[in-house]
């Protein structure tokens, strides 16, 4: 039985793409207690919509309550979890230990699922969780492929299912738990708020010289000290299946909707045993921002190449111009503009089946208003005289 793809969504908009792209489950978090406050987040009437969207298609909702709450938040945060437990929520991804047993007593009906911020590196902790009332656990991201063989052997008869993460960005910090935020920005990582500080450039300032900034390396760009590539564990999928994993984890709540759509349909094209390449799936993945490729903790010990010490922006090259909405035409399919886009343009074309060819724009473009234009700008909608299908993603590809 194949794992569950698990997808992220920052907002409605992004959770539908990720099912159209084939997540068997979605996650999300709402505008408090999530540990992603900037990721524009569900309001209740949004999580209903997603909840019930879901349901429909056959998948599944999971909510993040992973904050580690102070006293005063439990009563919101609980009233917020009975809600959501109302609206048939499929599981909450927690990680304090108060809380989990707080839902535990509330009788709350939805699972609890341990995130990765509880950094779980052992069977013997997943087994103590499975006793608290959680039904899976997601184990740390500096486990490598033989600590997950390990552990998912001694959990064999332990009834609790296991999640690991195999694509997106890792913090700097041990699973997460990260406090520089906290000291150089006064907004605390460990509240949703982080600002990414590791993504910084920083130089090095010698105590009896304060206003001499030394360079790392001889060329001046300084260094990107605590900056790790993200991890993309394509390669592994097969392993990984193997060791009895649940749930394969895709990172990237604050990520755009053209992420979601390349990186989930990359994992459900492998999912579905299409044989990619090494060199096919990283030609993939360059067409999304990144900042560089690693296989992270998965062979053991990272090193120095799993880090990008020479950069902070992150690169890629294609561009997202737009995408196939659903609204009827009947000759016509409606493209919504997303980037400025050209007439006559070569694009490269992604569909909800993991399908990608290229075409052509016609030249001149002609949007729904009725004008006939040589590039057209965001939020325009252009009428194509061919039929796409709905929610295909067109790029401009380098």
């Amino acid at each position: 039985m194949l794992p569950e793809l698990l997808a992220p969504a920052g907002n409605l908009e992004k959770l539908i793409w990720a099912e159209k792209y084939g997540a068997d489950a979605v996650y999300f978090g709402m505008k408090n207690f999530s540990l992603r406050n900037f990721a524009g987040n569900f309001s209740l009437d949004d999580a209903s919509q997603g909840i019930s969207y879901l349901h429909k298609k056959g998948k599944k909702a999971y909510i993040t309550l992973n904050i580690y709450p102070h006293s005063e938040e439990f009563s919101e945060i609980i009233n917020l979890a009975h809600t959501l437990d109302e609206m048939k929520a499929d599981a909450f991804i927690v990680s304090d230990l108060g809380l989990i047993c707080e839902l535990v007593k509330q009788k709350i009906k939805a699972k609890i699922h341990i995130s990765t911020q509880a950094n779980t590196l052992n069977y013997h902790t997943a087994i103590v969780y499975k006793k608290l009332g959680a039904s899976r656990v997601n184990l740390a991201r500096e486990l490598s492929l033989e600590n997950i063989k390990y552990i998912q052997k001694n959990l064999k008869d332990s009834d609790i299912e296991t999640e690991v993460f195999i694509h997106g960005a890792v913090c700097f910090s041990y699973s997460g738990r990260c406090a520089i935020s906290d000291y150089l920005t006064g907004f605390s990582a460990n509240r949703g708020e982080c600002k990414h500080p590791c993504r910084w450039k920083y130089h090095l300032v010698e105590e009896l010289r304060p206003n001499e900034y030394i360079p790392v390396f001889e060329d001046n760009r300084g260094l990107y000290l605590f900056n790790p590539k993200e991890i993309a564990l394509f390669p592994y999928v097969k392993d990984i299946i193997n060791t009895g994993v649940k749930s394969l984890k895709i990172e990237g709540r604050m990520k755009s909707i053209h992420y979601i759509a390349s990186i989930v349909s990359l994992y459900r094209r492998i999912l579905n045993n299409e044989n990619i390449s090494i060199d096919q799936g990283f030609s993939l993945l360059a067409r999304v921002q990144n900042r560089g490729y690693s296989y992270g903790f998965i062979n053991g010990k990272i090193s120095n190449v799993d880090y990008n010490h020479d950069k902070e922006k992150t690169t890629s090259n294609a561009v997202f111009i737009g995408n196939i909405i659903e609204e009827k035409n009947t000759n016509y399919s409606i493209f919504e503009v997303r980037n400025k886009t050209f007439a006559g343009e070569k694009v490269e074309i992604l569909e909800p089946s993991g399908n990608i060819f290229q075409d052509i724009l016609p030249n001149p473009l002609f949007t729904r208003d009725g004008q006939y234009l040589d590039y057209a700008n965001h939020g325009q909608y252009l009428l194509l005289n061919k039929k796409y299908i709905p929610y295909s993603i067109f790029r401009r590809y380098f």
